[in-house]
């Protein structure tokens, strides 16, 4: 059954100015029901990750949207409602893409595959999505960027949005564009990261970063430029901006970005405490990229 919203709107008239400055008023009220829009139906591809059960519990509270299909090899036929922690939502988890998609395709309603996998699948999940009529947001840290220009012109041929988004973290962007602001205006700058775990270092982000700050016309530390010392950190890019990652077990995910100029230090730093700090960026993806008929790599645009 459609769900119908009432507009209401409510008129005052008067009959002359006399009567209007005795307050003598006639009132009168419209009323019109019209459909309201269908919520978006989200498919979350890597379910039973810490990421996939936070953004079932993001997308079930967000207004206009709808857990309508999950995917794993992890926790097959598990209700994803109760994997989350949550009510059940009367959807299992199940380990074939293309069996949800076609489910869901039957509606002929807006929908999302959210993609959490590994960047081998990510091609062949997007394709997939495509072809059922359904766009993507992609979450992969280390996706290739071969994948993400094919990937783009495949898009662009079927008219459909995708969204490839090296991190959902709206702090983490807001710290890359502070970063290329301050870069005009120093000639020094540190990397200087901790993570809890030593997998993927230099991490996603550092690297980002340092992109972000090359081929500026910026030549940074040119004191030591050149240095082999270990100590200095690790060289991203060819105009000296260096990264130092520090690993220690229950240290939270930071960043910061040191610069420095005469006379003063100017630091910038995130903070990642939970994966729900993601949650936000993912619900402005998912709202933005069913009006794509094309791919947008960066949420950055959006905001």
């Amino acid at each position: 059954m459609e769900a119908l919203s009432c507009q209401c709107r409510f008129t005052t008239s008067y009959r002359n100015r006399a009567t209007a400055r005795r307050f003598r008023q006639r009132h009168s009220i419209s009323c019109s029901a019209q459909p309201s829009q269908p919520n978006i139906k989200v498919v979350i591809n890597g379910a039973a990750k810490e990421i996939g059960r936070a953004a079932v519990v993001a997308v079930t509270k967000a207004r206009g949207m709808e857990v309508a299909g999950a995917v794993d090899s992890h926790l097959v036929g598990e209700d994803v409602g109760k994997v989350a922690d949550m009510e059940p939502l009367e959807v299992p988890i199940i380990n074939d893409l293309t069996m949800v998609l076609g489910s869901i395709s039957q509606s002929k309603e807006a929908g999302v595959v959210v993609d959490f996998t590994d960047p081998s699948t990510v091609y062949d999940n997007v394709k997939q999505a495509t072809a059922f009529g359904m766009r993507s947001v992609v979450y992969v840290p280390r996706i290739k960027l071969d994948t993400v220009t094919a990937l783009s012109a495949f898009c662009e041929k079927a008219s459909m949005g995708c969204l490839v988004a090296p991190t959902l973290s709206i702090g983490s962007i807001l710290l890359q564009q502070a970063a290329i602001s301050a870069s005009f205006h120093y000639n020094n700058v540190e990397i200087v990261e901790s993570r809890a775990n030593s997998r993927d270092l230099p991490s996603a982000d550092a690297v980002q970063i340092a992109n972000n700050l090359s081929n500026l016309g910026q030549l940074y530390n040119r004191e030591d430029l050149s240095t082999d010392v270990k100590a200095r950190g690790q060289v991203l890019g060819e105009d000296g901006v260096r990264v130092h990652s520090l690993v220690l077990p229950g240290l939270p995910s930071s960043t910061a970005v040191h610069f420095s100029g005469p006379g003063e230090i100017y630091t910038i730093k995130h903070d990642i405490t939970d994966v729900q700090c993601l949650m936000p960026g993912l619900i402005l993806a998912i709202r933005k990229v069913i009006r794509l008929k094309n791919l947008i790599y960066g949420l950055e645009k959006f905001l």
